[in-house]
């Protein structure tokens, strides 16, 4: 068996559908289940059940995930351990990130890597949250910026910051939304996010422990945008305390006093780049960066 077939078992099973596997791992549909009925046909016995645009782990699959992940995390070490005999850290890095580069201090990042990793290509590749840990779990990204309640299970992660949301409104509907109880704000028009964005799985949490579904009209995924179209009195949205606050000082919008939302700022990567030095590096940094000890 091949490294490659295993990663197209691990992937697949991780995002439960061929097409997606095969975008993740850049590759066309066809390999990928040319990949793991290879893979099949050399264990003996079938992985998945397949159904129409979606598949499903079989008893065996679900018995022979984890130590096929066993196997990719060995080689990630191995490749970790042949990089640091190289001496000089090469090759390619590349980060996911969400929200905009100043809350992430990308910047002081990427000039501390840049510094330090000369030789190493650096990349950086925007998305939602959700997406990212997907990629991250499935090895398809060496590491990335998460927001979310906590770090996932399915990855390694080095928590950075507690970020704080606030539901603000128009200042036009100010005395609406103050007076508002949970189904009164539930029912106004909501700016939301796409699914897999930190935002929207914030405000659908959010909603979701009062047993209520918002009322969304728009669904953005530009960073400023949501604020600018609150200021404009379209709806309500979840904006971070840091942007928020000073915009309700401004008289520019309204907050509900009674939600906080909490978030986790964070950075997550494979379990299996552990001892990757470019990872290494970058946990380091990180920890200069923001001022964290250990």
């Amino acid at each position: 068996m091949e490294i490659y077939q295993l990663r197209a078992f691990v992937t697949a099973a991780k995002l439960g559908n061929v097409t997606r596997t095969a975008e993740a791992l850049h590759l066309t549909q066809p390999a990928i289940t040319a990949q793991i009925k290879a893979l099949e046909e050399e264990l003996g016995v079938a992985l998945f059940d397949r159904r129409p645009g979606r598949i499903s782990l079989t008893r065996a699959g679900e018995t022979l995930l984890p130590e096929a992940e066993t196997v990719l995390t060995a080689a990630g070490h191995l490749l970790g351990k042949a990089r640091d005999l190289q001496g000089e850290v090469t090759g390619t890095l590349t980060l996911g990130t969400v929200a905009d580069p100043d809350t992430l201090r990308l910047g002081s990042l990427l000039g501390a890597l840049v510094r330090s990793l000369p030789l190493l290509e650096i990349r950086t590749r925007n998305g939602a949250a959700e997406e990212l840990r997907e990629q991250v779990a499935a090895g398809l990204l060496q590491g990335a910026f998460y927001i979310g309640p906590s770090i996932p299970r399915e990855v390694a992660g080095l928590a950075l910051q507690t970020l704080h949301y606030r539901i603000a409104g128009p200042a036009s509907m100010g005395q609406q939304v103050l007076h508002a109880g949970w189904r009164d704000i539930a029912a106004m028009p909501w700016i939301g996010a796409p699914p897999l964005h930190h935002v929207q799985t914030l405000m659908r949490d959010m909603f979701a422990r009062q047993g209520l579904t918002p009322h969304q009209v728009i669904e953005s995924d530009e960073v400023s945008l949501p604020q600018s179209l609150v200021r404009a009195g379209v709806g309500l949205s979840l904006l971070r305390e840091d942007v928020a606050l000073p915009a309700s000082e401004r008289g520019e919008v309204v907050i509900w006093p009674h939600a906080r939302v909490g978030a986790l700022l964070g950075f997550i990567y494979p379990p299996a780049a552990e001892h990757d030095p470019a990872i290494v590096a970058t946990l380091q940094l990180l920890r200069t960066v923001w001022g964290l000890s250990g």
